[in-house]
């Protein structure tokens, strides 16, 4: 089964197919859960609208958890690795904002550790928020499209966070369940 391809483990997780359509996972550094925070689950939400909008980003499915955002994606044109970049730093640089003007009780502690995670990485300059990787998979068929979405979905109760998926207003289950959702989703599946 060729079913997930597209992987060169020998140089990282790369999008190769830039007009494929992804399971992401995209982690907070040293799992911080940051999106324990009504606030900075907006910030995520925000930025998927505005990308799905602005970027051509196709949003399948999503969850954001405490410490990293699962997500199925695809963009209408140009290249997912590109949107997805540009997502991840502009939410980094909302998120350090709404740590040092809002009353955050870990402002000092949050600062300083996506400070020390800035110094040590070449790519940033001062505050890391995200993990390089996106550990993406290129889903070519029905069958992985199903399993990924299902462990979107089901990721909150299996935490023992909710009883049903559906009811976590931070992800796509809801839309799937054919309810309201913050966010408007493509429930389309490509296939």
């Amino acid at each position: 089964m060729a079913a997930i391809k597209n992987i060169d483990l020998s140089s990282g997780y790369k999008i190769r197919n830039e007009e494929g359509i992804f399971y992401l996972t995209l982690q907070v550094v040293l799992w911080v859960d940051i999106f324990s925070r009504q606030n900075y689950r907006d910030i995520i939400i925000d930025s998927l609208r505005f990308a799905k909008i602005n970027k051509g980003l196709n949003v399948h499915a999503y969850v954001i958890m405490s410490n990293h955002v699962h997500m199925i994606v695809s963009v209408k044109e140009g290249k997912l690795s590109k949107v997805i970049g540009e997502f991840k730093s502009y939410t980094s640089k909302q998120i350090i904002e709404h740590i040092k003007d809002v009353s955050e009780s870990r402002r000092t502690w949050l600062l300083e550790l996506f400070g020390r995670e800035g110094k040590i990485s070449s790519r940033n300059k001062s505050y890391k928020v995200w993990t390089h990787e996106n550990h993406p998979v290129e889903l070519e068929s029905t069958y992985f499209f199903d399993q990924k979405l299902n462990y979107i979905h089901e990721n909150l109760v299996r935490a023992g966070l909710v009883y049903k998926a559906e009811d976590y207003v931070y992800s796509s289950a809801s839309a799937y369940a054919g309810m309201e959702s913050i966010l408007e989703i493509e429930i389309d599946y490509l296939y």
